[in-house]
């Protein structure tokens, strides 16, 4: 069974010898990772070059929010690191954050003459319910929200969004075809749902217009790791 790039795999964890036993075990059948905060944290840019080498793609998770300024000159270092095909910046930044980001990866990008990584703006995290999307104080009713700030995005330059696959479908509507969405919250079925809240299988996310899937335990965590992934592949083969 090939790879299929719309299936990433989040390495979730804290050495880079766990890196080396989940990549080398799930093999040929994964060919894109994502690398959050708790790994990259811990290990730094060696985990971007290992798994280049290993002609990986790499969805650099780390969710940046800062400043128009710090956060353009901080994704244009990280543009430059060999190997990324995809960054993110949390959309509520605003408008002129995601703006900043936009060119800030462009313009590293033409100046190294390399394709851009994809950047992609965060909604509104799959962790959080309907009760506790109340107690934030937004006025907004949380789908709205997450529409909302798709549209900020795409009006900035970005290339997509994350966000649940319960509100897929209606991004694709407000955004288009070509407007990538990424859904973590994926748990096929039976899996325990952990802490996410808003979740779908992975059929289900496909089928409401997500481009990637984001899937860390289910994977990681099963006993036979690469049958795991291998199991989420043939039902996203089933979806065209």
């Amino acid at each position: 069974m090939h790879a299929d790039k719309r299936l990433i795999v989040a390495i979730d964890v804290d050495t880079m010898e766990k890196v080396q036993q989940l990549v080398e075990t799930l093999g040929d059948a994964v060919s894109y990772y994502k690398v959050g905060m708790e790994l990259f944290y811990s290990v730094g840019s060696q985990v971007i070059t290992y798994l280049s080498a290993q002609g990986k793609e790499i969805f650099l998770d780390l969710k940046l929010h800062d400043i128009p300024n710090t956060v353009g000159k901080s994704l244009g270092a990280l543009t430059g690191m060999k190997g990324i095909s995809m960054l993110n910046v949390h959309a509520s930044g605003g408008l002129a954050m995601m703006m900043a980001a936009a060119a800030s990866v462009k313009a590293k990008a033409i100046e190294l003459g390399i394709e851009p990584p994809k950047l992609i703006g965060v909604t509104v995290l799959t962790s959080i319910n309907e009760g506790e999307w109340k107690t934030l104080g937004y006025d907004m009713e949380l789908p709205t929200q997450v529409v909302h700030l798709a549209r900020l995005a795409k009006s900035a330059g970005l290339d997509g969004v994350v966000a649940s696959p319960q509100e897929a479908e209606k991004i694709r509507s407000a955004c288009g075809e070509d407007f990538i969405i990424v859904t973590p919250g994926i748990r096929p079925s039976g899996a325990a749902i952990n802490d996410q809240s808003r979740i779908a299988t992975p059929a289900g996310a496909l089928n409401n217009g997500a481009h990637h899937l984001v899937i860390g335990r289910p994977i990681t965590s099963a006993a036979d790791p690469r049958q795991a992934a291998q199991a989420i592949l043939q039902e996203m083969r089933n979806v065209k």
